[in-house]
């Protein structure tokens, strides 16, 4: 994990460095493409600057609306981004409106360039995807909020080191196909502190990693009214070292998180921690039924997250629907009042390689596991989704440090006490004075 958190904070770097190494560009509505695209004398589509702008090159569009594609045509370079902004606290909107985005393409279209960042911008209306990176490398899509899009609000494909970050996506995926933030074969990639709901098609999901991606961290992010929150598939290729945590996800059409392989690729080494997953319309999260015979998933890791009020017509909090799958391990997670089972299975009993321990159960439950803990785990209000804990929670002190995150949800170092608590919050007497670290 460690070449993931260098070469993201290298990307972030290469960002806010970019403009030191280039020309300054403007766009707007009163300007003219024959014009030098100057201040004073600004070009008048977001279409000039993407055939003029050079590496370490800084467009920046006044407000207006935009029924144009924009589709780069150079990359930038290591440490010398071109940049692709909205000018400071003005409303630029990319309208695909009347505009033919091809299929498998974007309205904001990267495919096969890199170094390349955007931020702030409205795109909304696209007949295909909204900002799409394919067969790109560092690439940051930032502060944008995307709307009605026939597919992905915005989808990485086959690329590497990639941000996605602060990003609203509503109304995404109003056909049949792709995510409301997809990543496809993608290595060394982060999704943080993206806001994503109601999206177009009730049968799609949320932010999926799916497909060969690796090496990847989805965190920090809201998600709700999707039909699945956050999905890690594998398909058909190796899917491995992805870090699911510090993620809001409630009032979902069927899971908060679903973790599975829907052709045969291996699922491995994925660690889900410090998470919030409640009122979603079946379970908190699930390790997937297998689809093929063989469906290889191991070393999963469910550790510290809260699951409140899951299942509708039936659900649980934690549901391991998996037997097939190797080494897993569900410890110091809470799971209250969801509706069929805390932590339930399809089978009689846990493979010998599954550990089950330090769990609070409040509720009916197929399985409690070692060292549980029974009863209310007396959050200071639930029914406000606050699931912090009170003074007098059984759930503090009561969790294993083996394997325990360092921080909870907010950041606040573990263990405060004698001992780690059990869920994603660790108690503290003074909990407004740190911020929360979700997204939305």
């Amino acid at each position: 994990m460690r070449r993931l958190l260098l070469s993201a904070a290298g990307l972030l770097l290469g960002f806010m460095a970019c403009a030191a190494h280039g020309a300054t560009y403007y766009v707007a509505k009163s300007g003219s493409d024959a014009g030098p695209g100057t201040m004073a004398h600004p070009w008048k589509t977001i279409g000039k600057a993407a055939i003029v702008l050079a590496p370490g090159d800084t467009v920046y569009i006044r407000s207006g609306t935009y029924n144009e594609r924009v589709v780069p045509r150079r990359s930038g370079a290591p440490g010398r981004f071109i940049s692709y902004a909205a000018s400071p606290g003005e409303v630029v909107t990319i309208d695909g409106r009347g505009v033919n985005v091809p299929q498998y393409c974007g309205l904001f279209d990267m495919a096969s360039k890199s170094y390349i960042s955007v931020s702030g911008f409205r795109v909304v209306n696209s007949t295909d995807q909204g900002i799409v990176a394919d067969g790109s490398t560092g690439i940051v899509i930032a502060g944008n909020y995307v709307y009605n899009t026939v597919t992905s609000g915005i989808a990485v494909w086959a690329s590497s080191n990639v941000l996605i970050a602060r990003n609203e996506v509503e109304r995404a995926c109003t056909g049949i196909y792709n995510e409301c933030i997809s990543v496809g074969g993608t290595d060394s990639f982060e999704v943080r502190g993206n806001y994503v709901h109601n999206v177009g098609n009730p049968d799609k999901e949320g932010i999926c990693a799916k497909d060969g991606s690796v090496n990847g961290r989805i965190y920090g992010n809201r998600v709700h009214d999707t039909q699945l929150g956050i999905y890690v598939d594998a398909e058909s290729r190796p899917t491995y070292n992805i870090r699911i945590y510090a993620n809001i996800l409630y009032d979902n059409g069927s899971d908060g998180i679903a973790l599975g392989s829907e052709a045969g690729g291996l699922l491995q080494n994925i660690r889900v921690y410090n998470n919030i997953s409640y009122s979603n319309f079946y379970n908190g999260l699930q390790v997937s039924a297998p689809v093929l015979p063989a469906t290889p998933v191991k070393k999963i890791t469910i550790i510290n997250n809260t699951f409140y009020g899951n299942g509708k017509q039936w659900g649980c909090g934690i549901y391991l629907e998996n037997g097939q799958a190797g080494d897993v391990e569900v410890r110091n997670n809470i799971c209250s009042q969801n509706l069929s089972s805390q932590i339930g299975m399809n089978l009689s009993k846990p493979p010998a390689n599954w550990k089950i321990d330090h769990n609070l159960i409040d509720g009916p439950t197929d399985i409690c596991g070692a060292f549980c803990v029974k009863g209310d785990p007396r959050f200071v209000n639930p029914a406000d989704a606050d699931f912090d804990l009170r003074s007098d929670s059984p759930a503090i002190d009561k969790g294993s440090s083996v394997d325990a995150p360092p921080t909870d949800i907010r950041g606040v170092p573990r263990p405060q006490g004698a001992g780690v608590d059990i869920g994603a919050y660790e108690y503290t007497p003074h909990k407004s004075a740190v911020a929360p670290k979700h997204g939305g």
